[in-house]
């Protein structure tokens, strides 16, 4: 239910602090005479991603505060246990002296790196950010085999878009649902693109607030009734996967509209996902304070599961929700979700397309989940991600800068049993990507 980034190493500029190194670096790190801030600090980051240099003499307090040691660490063995340990820097510039761009090479692909140094006297760095990933000698075959290889259940699909014809590139279990957490307010935004050309709504249509929800970016904290335009929910609903306002759309454009949307689009199992949840609802029956109706609901067919929602819908309320529950693992990911096949997606990526909206295409371009790097080949790029504990969902709408074709780039992973690495599984997506803009 969360967005899915891949601002891997991020954090703003700090003051100054005492600088302690850990070791002398090795020879072949040490920068070179008459050297700037941003070449010393490039000189020292193979030894810092490897592990071999301490983490507070590299990286300034701002930068540690947000990104703490541990959570760098746990970072830094995803990327190298999928690319190998960090083997030297290539192609590094920067304009000023301070803030740059470099390749760092890896034993199995290289990584673009911006990276700001802070300023004197120990101008520790204040900025890292990996922006994007290639695999040296990468295809297909070796992708899915590195998807595969993941616990749990995977499946992704890599199509050319042929008018409302997909013509399949490489795909693993295209056809088996998955779990697609946020992924489902792509139904969402068709259906309200769709009710705008029938006429009976605009996207400057003013409407309030109505529904808050947990992890909502955009909305958090803000009062309830809040005047906002149709262009701005949908907006925040696909950039930052506001919650709130996919509830609040849900709840205007109907359960019944966005269910009959989904069929349309060609879902190929809609009873999954039948009732259409809001975020809201999946919480509750998903917490412990719902242990009553979450067996109800999960025994029972469309219908019954229908009453039950609409019988205790004063019960089903975010002040009513056990946020307590989802510090842990997966909660009840087979049964109570949002369910489609990467060829489901692929088939809603269409009907999005073809529908015309310039508005709901540009809400898609506003994060295009991988970064500058990643999207440079395309001439435009969509994406939803959607993600929960055990669930994560990345599909991508493409135009091929050099032919002007058309692609879905779609995967998701399930592990009911335990949470699942978004780093790990961006890297994977990001490869998929670029074999896709060859």
């Amino acid at each position: 239910m969360k967005i899915v980034r891949t601002a891997l190493l991020a954090a703003t500029l700090a003051l100054p602090a005492p600088l302690a190194l850990a070791h002398q670096p090795s020879p072949e790190t040490v920068a070179p005479q008459g050297a700037t801030a941003f070449d010393r600090r490039v000189a020292q980051l193979v030894d810092v991603i490897n592990g071999n240099m301490a983490f507070d003499a590299y990286f300034a307090p701002s930068f540690q505060a947000a990104v703490p040691e541990a959570q760098f660490k746990a970072m830094t063995a995803s990327i190298t246990a999928q690319y190998g340990r960090a083997i030297t820097v290539e192609g590094a510039h920067s304009a000023d002296g301070r803030s740059g761009k470099l390749q760092l090479r890896f034993e199995k692909g290289v990584a673009t790196v911006l990276l700001d140094a802070g300023p004197p006297p120990d101008e520790r760095v204040a900025g890292l950010r990996i922006t994007g990933f290639t695999m040296a000698d990468d295809s297909f075959a070796r992708v899915s085999g590195d998807i595969a290889a993941l616990p749990g259940v995977t499946g992704f699909l890599v199509a050319e878009v042929d008018g409302d014809a997909l013509r399949s590139i490489a795909a693993s279990h295209a056809d088996r649902q998955f779990a697609i957490g946020s992924a489902f307010k792509l139904y969402v935004l068709d259906e309200l693109a769709a009710q705008i050309a029938a006429g009976k709504r605009r996207w400057n249509d003013v409407v309030p607030l109505s529904h808050l929800s947990f992890s909502s970016a955009a909305t958090a904290n803000w009062p309830k009734d809040t005047p906002v335009t149709l262009q701005t929910l949908a907006n925040w609903m696909i950039s930052v996967s506001d919650n709130g306002a996919a509830d609040t759309l849900i709840h205007l454009l109907g359960r019944d509209a966005i269910e009959a949307r989904m069929r349309a689009a060609g879902n190929s199992d809609p009873s999954r996902t039948i009732p259409f949840l809001t975020t809201v609802e999946a919480f509750a029956l998903k917490g412990n304070n719902f242990t009553d109706l979450r067996g109800k609901f999960v025994a029972g067919d469309d219908a019954a599961q229908r009453k039950l929602i609409d019988g205790n819908a004063d019960r089903l309320v975010l002040s009513n929700v056990d946020g307590v529950s989802f510090t842990a693992g997966p909660r009840f990911i087979d049964s109570l979700e949002w369910f489609a096949s990467p060829d489901d997606i692929a088939r809603l990526m269409i009907d999005l397309r073809q529908r015309g909206s310039e508005p709901a295409m540009a809400a898609m371009a506003i994060n295009n989940g991988l970064g500058p790097v990643a999207a440079e080949p395309w001439r435009y790029l969509g994406y939803k991600g959607g993600s929960e504990n055990g669930v994560l969902s990345m599909s991508l709408l493409g135009q091929r800068k050099a032919d002007g074709k058309w692609f879905v780039v779609t995967a998701s992973w399930n592990n009911a049993d335990a949470n699942v690495d978004t780093v790990v599984f961006s890297g994977l997506v990001t490869r998929l990507l670029a074999l896709a803009a060859k």
